[in-house]
């Protein structure tokens, strides 16, 4: 039999050697491979977990949690309809919208693909949807987990801890500010990963709870725009409240108004008025430009021509007659204190206030601080009134925080120390990194100085205009301020819009907390004598009893030294929310299992506040807030 021609010797020989040197390549190949030393994959880098912000006590301000962006392929789903129906109820939606957004998506070639349903989900509505999903089989459905954060708190301190975006990053105040500190960046080159770092604030959270709670109401009794409240320790610069209104509860942040996160004490700056009367007379005084006994005649006006022919002319509320400087102070006067700035010389009366830190920026730990404004002889805007215009606390911009550090020279025998707000870091063991510890600066006026102010601002709370601020059994130091704000349509200053502030110190001889107080465009009544000298008192009253300083009238009463306790009775609830006052935490936790109402408690002790009210008619998903102390 003869074989078909095709299959020849040679071309069979050609084949076999072919074939041959490929299972040769084929082999080679393999042995390298397999005797090749292993190259290992690339190291999974750990996820780094956020740092917490907690107030000085530990009080969680902002934490660490996770949502779910909740996604689909919509050219996937062939039942619409059904799908919606499914999902709605648990993202709280109509079906109909449900539906419409996936076939709106489905015509869409950009977005047939893929779209997301909703974002942000919490971890109940996401453990809903999961077992929907899983459930139905619905494999064209998927959950992204990304980082986010809680803010226990809602809207306390809001701007001074700021936000975190979607991607993780910090997009205002604290959040923003200690970035680094909080999320780490991730190490590529072998390290140890480093975790997020816990950032406590110097802020006290119930301090905060009771300042923000009165500067809220005089903000509403004002009909005021705005309004800032500084409170800080004075021996080492720790700020212990920070109020900023209007706020947010930063857990909607996304929907706040401009108005509601701008950080006005660090960020904002206006011309003080009054206040600053206190800095320009502690210049002179430390400059020998009057003596304590030394009368000036007050006419309602102070004028004076210079050399040039510039003619300087400031006017004054009320004609007081003769005052001293501490006078002066006393009744706010205009004339008086413009004579006594007249005095000094004009470079040494500005390097003074720049040494006060007018000018400047404060180095707050906090974003977006402003500067100010503190004009100099050479600035093209500088007017032969410029020097007397500045001391009476107009033509200078100042923050509010600003006025705060300047007040540290005085409350420290005139060597300031730098503010903070940041007490310690540590880390996710609780392994401190960071302590603070006073930063003190240099030497701006004398002590005698320093105790000189202090004491005509204590005889402004007690017999001149600061008297609404008096506390009486603890002394304190006040100035108040009152000024035109600008006219930011026709130019120059409104006739209608005003600034009031007030300053505080207590005790007066040794203080040991600073106050600060700024309302802005208050309706009616605007002199800051009748409307912030109070909040003064009110707040300082909260201090001193928060921090448990020795007051002269504190009562005392004889005990028998027998004590009763009764067995504490779980709170009750009807149809109307009863008055839980002086409930303690542990009568109130049967009430977190209630499935019809939110009960969310704040703080620790017994119950100082609610809201809503006593006598209000529970609802279903009512939401009640009692705050514990």
């Amino acid at each position: 039999m003869q074989v078909n021609g095709f299959f020849s010797k040679t071309r069979l020989i050609i084949l076999g050697v072919i074939s041959f040197s490929f299972l040769i390549v084929i082999v080679c190949r393999f042995g390298k491979l397999a005797f090749a030393p292993q190259t290992a994959n690339a190291p999974q880098i750990p996820q780094i977990e956020r740092g917490s912000i907690v107030d000085r006590n530990g009080k969680p301000l902002a934490v660490q949690t996770n949502f779910y962006h909740f996604g689909v392929t919509p050219k996937n789903i062939e039942d619409v309809k059904t799908f919606a129906q499914d999902i709605a109820p648990s993202l709280l939606a109509s079906p109909q919208e449900i539906e419409e957004l996936i076939n709106n998506a489905k015509s869409n070639p950009k977005t047939q693909r893929f779209i997301y349903i909703r974002k942000k989900l919490d971890q109940v509505t996401y453990e809903e949807l999961r077992q929907i999903v899983k459930s139905k089989k619905y494999n064209f459905a998927r959950f992204d987990k990304i980082p986010g954060r809680v803010y226990p708190e809602n809207e306390l301190a809001s701007q001074l801890i700021g936000y975190m975006g979607d991607d993780g990053t910090g997009l205002a105040g604290i959040e923003y500010s200690m970035q680094r500190y909080l999320s780490p960046s991730p190490k590529t080159n072998g390290e140890k990963i480093e975790q997020g770092k816990n950032i406590y604030l110097t802020i006290d959270a119930n301090l905060q709870y009771k300042l923000e709670k009165i500067a809220k109401e005089a903000l509403e009794t004002t009909q005021g725009a705005n309004l800032m409240l500084l409170a800080a320790n004075a021996k080492n610069g720790e700020i212990l409240s920070y109020v900023s209104l209007p706020s947010i509860n930063l857990n909607e942040y996304s929907t706040a108004s401009i108005e509601q996160t701008i950080d006005r004490p660090a960020m904002t700056q206006f011309e003080p008025g009054s206040v600053f009367k206190v800095f320009s007379i502690a210049a002179a005084y430390d400059q020998n430009a009057f003596r304590q006994d030394e009368l000036f005649l007050c006419d309602r006006v102070f004028e004076k021509t210079l050399n040039s022919g510039e003619k300087v002319k400031i006017t004054c509320l009320s004609q007081h007659g003769y005052l001293t400087a501490r006078g002066a102070l006393e009744m706010s006067c205009n004339d008086v204190t413009a004579q006594i700035t007249d005095r000094m010389n004009t470079e040494t009366f500005l390097a003074k206030l720049r040494g006060f830190g007018f000018g400047q920026r404060t180095g707050l730990e906090l974003p977006g601080e402003t500067a100010g404004s503190l004009k100099g002889t050479n600035d093209k805007y500088w007017s032969a009134r410029s020097k007397m215009t500045i001391s009476i606390g107009q033509e200078v911009g100042i923050s509010a925080i600003q006025m705060l550090q300047a007040a540290t020279y005085i409350a420290n025998k005139g060597k300031g120390v730098q503010l903070t707000v940041l007490s310690k870091i540590t880390d996710r063991e609780g392994n401190i990194e960071y302590v603070h510890e006073p930063v003190y600066k240099q030497q701006v006026i004398k002590p005698e100085t320093a105790a000189y102010i202090l004491s005509c601002m204590q005889t402004g709370a007690e017999k001149g205009i600061g008297w609404r601020a008096n506390l009486g059994d603890i002394s304190i130091g006040v100035k108040t301020g009152t000024a035109q704000m600008a006219d930011t349509k026709k130019g120059g200053y409104s006739d209608t819009d005003f600034l009031s502030d007030c300053l505080a110190f207590f005790p007066a001889e040794d203080p040991e907390i600073i106050l600060y107080i700024v309302i802005q465009k208050a309706q009616g009544v605007q002199y800051a004598s009748r409307i912030v000298a109070p909040v003064i008192k009110q707040s300082a009253d909260a201090i001193i009893d928060h921090l448990g300083m020795s007051r002269g009238n504190a009562a005392s009463l004889e005990h028998s030294g027998k004590i009763s306790i009764q067995q504490a009775g779980q709170a009750k609830l009807g149809q109307q929310l009863p008055d839980y006052t002086g409930k303690s935490k542990r009568e109130l936790l049967n009430l977190l299992d209630r499935k019809d109402i939110t009960v969310n408690i704040h703080g620790n002790g017994w119950v100082i506040d609610q809201n809503p009210p006593p006598g209000t008619k529970i609802t279903e998903n009512m939401q009640i807030d009692l705050y514990l102390e």
